[in-house]
């Protein structure tokens, strides 16, 4: 598994920018829309359960469970940057994610931020 396996974030090309600063550099917030998530859960299959089971015996890394994770985590990036747009947003300020145990069968992942528009500077 190279690191492209193990990375996040968006498509560079997307017309919502997501940043986890309070602002933009050149930009300034023309309205503010409000808060916006994205959420998944998603449930461990036995495979890399018995896997990880094993692994902690040895230590180390749990790679599927690694690469599980940033696959939830970039749904709920995709979720967010989703209904952000369905408001009329072309940024999200103050990204963050949430994860979080789901009653012993899954984790939840929620990306989380303020949805608004913003404007270049002249």
């Amino acid at each position: 598994m190279g690191i492209e396996d193990f990375g996040g974030g968006t498509d560079p090309h997307s017309d919502v920018l997501v940043v986890t600063t309070n602002d933009v550099p050149g930009y300034r917030v023309q309205q503010v829309i409000g808060e916006v998530f994205g959420l998944t859960v998603r449930s461990r299959h036995l495979g890399s359960q018995i896997g990880a089971g094993l692994k902690s015996m040895i230590g180390g890394e749990l790679k599927g469970l690694t690469k599980t994770l940033v696959e939830t985590r970039n749904q709920a990036m995709e979720r967010l940057i989703e209904q952000a747009r369905a408001r009329g947003a072309n940024a999200v300020l103050m990204m963050r994610f949430d994860v979080t145990e789901a009653a012993d069968v899954g984790t939840e992942v929620c990306a989380y931020g303020t949805a608004v528009v913003i404007v270049q500077e002249s």
